[in-house]
């Protein structure tokens, strides 16, 4: 079977489904073409369609897609599919017709981000992605790595990994949530740079509250000093419009299976194209790769399924459209924290200026402890949610719906909490159970 027949008859095998899951929410663009996002945003029926692409469980309420979401039901079977094509004959299928997919995915992955496609390397996530940066500079003993203490965890771990083996030094600043503003956001950094500080790393849009960053002005005004930023995107790409031009930086790593909806498991990075000889992989490459972006790919044997299906992601993605998908999750943000917001005790800690949020959001209520509120939550209610505490500055929970939640899920939430506030006091099951399943909200 030559590639061209073997394609043919793979198409044709996938025909049903890809007609049956896109048709719904085709459809349902056609029919708000023209119509402003945020109307769109309260449009029951168009978002009723959208849920009809997704087979999640409809027995919990998932207020955690910012850890990791699901995909469609077209991702998950595009997916499927290309496992049971590799699975056939691997060393001949996987790498010689599956893997040439990568430059198809490569190429979307740089027109959506705005980029030139030399410039993206597919990673397996934005903690691999972003480490590879932080691990690839050149940096000597007693240059400074300026970040805050509300990035990411494992970004963190690895600066201090590097300040045990090259005696770099790492130094975080703090800041209020909400804060002021993005210009404070800005100053912030600025007033904390040294004449040592040779690299600061930047959250697009924190993990924690949902704080959306000024990640141009920092840039440039980092690059006027020589100074490099690393921006950490794992929540940001296909959570609301940008492209790269929006922020002008050299680096940036991202997550895939978080708000662009692919596969568990998928991420990219963004490195100028001037930069990429001057960082060095996190796995060896040949010399001849110097140059190469996909320098940045060379991690052993790995499924083309998952990076292959991403394309279909995107063709999701693309089906709803950024705008309309930024609008819907802010209008589910407000539904709930605007009921919570009256009630006494409650502090809701993220931004409500759109150019400082999005979909993530953050409640805190004096009196309850965070974990034990999530584990009561989800044992008491099915409701799932990420407990986050910053000691001495505040914990909460954070609050992470998608495209696919519901409006009764939502309010269901809503009401849940808005019964517990008013009783002021969990049960005891409740805080026990906590001790077991409460983590760190990725």
């Amino acid at each position: 079977m030559n590639r061209r027949r073997f394609f043919q008859s793979a198409a044709g095998a996938g025909a049903i489904f890809h007609a049956d899951a896109l048709a719904l929410a085709q459809a349902a663009v056609q029919s708000v073409a023209g119509r402003p996002a945020d109307l769109v945003a309260r449009d029951e029926d168009f978002w009723l369609n959208i849920r009809h692409a997704f087979t999640v469980d409809r027995n919990l309420i998932n207020l955690n897609n910012g850890g990791v979401s699901p995909s469609p039901r077209i991702v998950m079977d595009t997916e499927k599919r290309y496992l049971e094509i590799e699975n056939m004959t691997p060393s001949y299928y996987m790498w010689r017709i599956l893997d040439p997919g990568i430059e198809t995915v490569r190429r979307r992955l740089a027109r959506e981000f705005g980029c030139d496609p030399e410039e993206i390397a597919i990673t397996r996530n934005a903690s691999e992605a972003l480490e590879i940066v932080q691990l690839g500079l050149e940096l000597k003993p007693g240059d400074e790595i300026l970040t805050t203490n509300q990035d990411y965890p494992r970004m963190i771990t690895t600066w201090q990994q590097r300040e045990r083996r090259d005696g770099v030094v790492l130094k975080q600043i703090s800041f209020p949530v909400p804060p002021p503003g993005l210009d404070y956001l800005a100053q912030r950094i600025e007033e904390a740079i040294t004449p040592k500080t040779k690299v600061i790393l930047i959250c697009h849009i924190t993990n924690r509250t949902g704080q959306i960053f000024p990640v141009k002005k920092i840039c440039r005004m980092a690059r006027a000093r020589g100074i490099e930023v690393i921006v950490d995107g794992a929540h940001a790409f296909g959570h609301f419009p940008f492209r790269h031009a929006d922020l002008d930086c050299d680096y940036y790593g991202c997550s895939l299976h978080k708000w662009i909806l692919a596969p568990i498991g998928t991420g990219f990075l963004y490195v100028r194209k001037s930069k990429i000889p001057s960082i060095w992989p996190m796995m060896a490459a040949p010399a001849s790769m110097n140059e190469n972006i996909r320098k940045f790919e060379e991690i052993g044997t790995h499924p083309a399924s998952q990076r292959n299906a991403i394309t279909e992601a995107l063709n999701f993605h693309d089906s709803i459209g950024v705008e309309r998908k930024a609008e819907r999750l802010r209008y589910l943000r407000k539904r709930w924290s605007n009921r919570l917001r009256k009630l006494p005790g409650v502090k809701i800690l993220n931004s409500e200026d759109p150019e400082q949020s999005c979909g993530i959001g953050f409640v805190s209520v004096d009196g309850f402890d965070a974990t034990e509120l999530s584990a009561h939550l989800w044992q008491q209610h099915r409701i799932w949610t990420t407990a986050i505490d910053t000691p001495g500055e505040y914990q909460g929970l954070r609050i992470t719906p998608n495209v696919y939640t519901t409006l009764e899920e939502i309010d269901t939430f809503a009401e849940v909490m808005e019964r517990l506030i008013r009783k002021g006091q969990l049960t005891a099951s409740g805080r026990h159970h906590n001790r077991a399943i409460a983590g760190p909200g990725a």
